[in-house]
């Protein structure tokens, strides 16, 4: 019998969540479409969502993690600042750590 420990990880600031893997893919998206609207849509979420989302990650953060350029008739666009790359980076380092280190824990039930 397989077994598999199920687990999410977020980053809290003061009760607020920083980063949580929605939010990550959030951030990942915005930096591969270059727009928050076209990366809401590729998340099959709402604009709304979307905005609610990053506004709480850049209050949470210590720094901005995204430029916005307002629309127009050009459009109007966003990507991450070189924190908000470092942030998604740290996280996604984070959590592979811990996915390493519940495998391994993981061992202990199966050795039983």
């Amino acid at each position: 019998m397989g077994y598999r420990i199920k687990s999410r990880i977020w980053i809290e600031s003061e009760n607020n969540v920083l980063l949580g893997e929605g939010r990550v893919h959030l951030l990942k998206a915005i930096q591969e479409t270059g727009s928050l609207s076209k990366a809401a849509k590729s998340l099959n979420i709402s604009y709304k969502k979307a905005w609610q989302l990053l506004d709480s990650v850049n209050k949470s953060a210590k720094k901005p993690v995204t430029i916005n350029s307002i629309g127009g008739k050009g459009g109007g666009g966003a990507e991450l600042t070189e924190y908000g790359k470092s942030l998604v980076q740290v996280f996604d380092e984070i959590n592979k750590n811990c996915w390493k280190f519940l495998d391994n824990e993981l061992k202990k039930i199966e050795r039983i």
